[in-house]
């Protein structure tokens, strides 16, 4: 599909590894010691088979005028969220990036950057998901990569079919959503090493809930048919207010298309006017 811009919209974050339907999730707590915990659980994951096709090697991120938000493309794409990945006080980016889009990213977000890859892929919002007290990592993360991370805060490593952290968790630093597919002592473990309150739930009865929420410690937007039920858990978890909304002319996968600190948001090139006022409303970017 194209976007009144031809830009491509954004849809489901894939999961970069497919694996058997019936795997064993297992969920592993790494301290900055190096120290493992593993917590083994079983259930059966969904046939998400999506794939994601990483574009040309130069990044190009535009940007318009307003104080708290521009548009612009990460690696040619304008899922923005799937390859960017704010957490706490650090912007995650991929390393693969060109100087040109680097220095753009710091002149928007304004924050402490990361350059790294995961497992070798640019895909960090898809694969890394935390805040200023843990990270949840995709399995695919090579040892060089966990011992980077772990100057961070500690980590819960994501082993299943359905490994993809960013695509599994939102959070912010007052609460975190985890898909349903994650089992409930897998979603609390999360949440103890996040150091807030977890909760299971889907939104506008999708599991993927990375790619249909973005929030930030100010506000959360949400795809638009999410259930007055789902916005009323999700808002009260987050303890931010919740508002609906679309990015990339009318793309209802906002978390794909949409990367936010607390300051700032990159949203993906062919954002209308309308969808950019309602991100700034959404996450107090005003």
């Amino acid at each position: 599909m194209h976007g009144h811009s031809g830009g491509v919209i954004p849809g489901p974050i894939s999961n970069p590894e497919v694996k058997s339907s019936c795997v064993v999730f297992c969920t592993v707590v790494r301290e900055p010691t190096g120290t493992y915990v593993a917590v083994p659980l079983s259930f059966t994951s969904p046939h998400h088979q999506n794939s994601f096709t990483l574009g040309h090697a130069i990044a190009n991120v535009s940007r318009v005028e307003s104080m708290g938000i521009s548009t612009g493309d990460i690696l040619g794409h304008p899922q923005v969220g799937v390859y960017l990945s704010v957490v706490g006080d650090i912007l995650f980016y991929p390393s693969s990036l060109d100087k040109n889009a680097v220095d753009e990213l710091s002149n928007t977000f304004d924050m402490e950057m990361y350059p790294t890859l995961i497992g070798g892929s640019a895909l960090l919002g898809s694969l890394i998901r935390g805040n200023k007290k843990g990270i949840a990592v995709a399995d695919i993360a090579t040892e060089a990569d966990l011992d980077a991370l772990t100057s961070f805060g500690d980590l819960v490593i994501m082993e299943s079919g359905v490994n993809a952290a960013g695509n599994l968790v939102v959070c912010n630093e007052k609460g975190a959503i985890v898909s349903p597919v994650i089992p409930g002592p897998g979603a609390e473990l999360i949440g103890e090493v996040l150091g807030v309150d977890s909760i299971r739930s889907k939104v506008a009865n999708h599991e993927t809930v990375g790619s249909l929420l973005v929030t930030n410690n100010k506000g959360v937007l949400a795809h638009p048919d999410i259930s007055a039920e789902e916005a009323d858990r999700i808002s009260e978890t987050l303890q931010v207010p919740l508002m609906v909304g679309t990015v990339c002319f009318g793309s209802p996968y906002v978390g794909a298309g949409c990367v936010a600190s607390d300051k700032y948001a990159l949203v993906g090139d062919g954002s209308t006017g309308p969808e950019l006022n309602r991100i700034e409303d959404s996450l107090g970017l005003i």
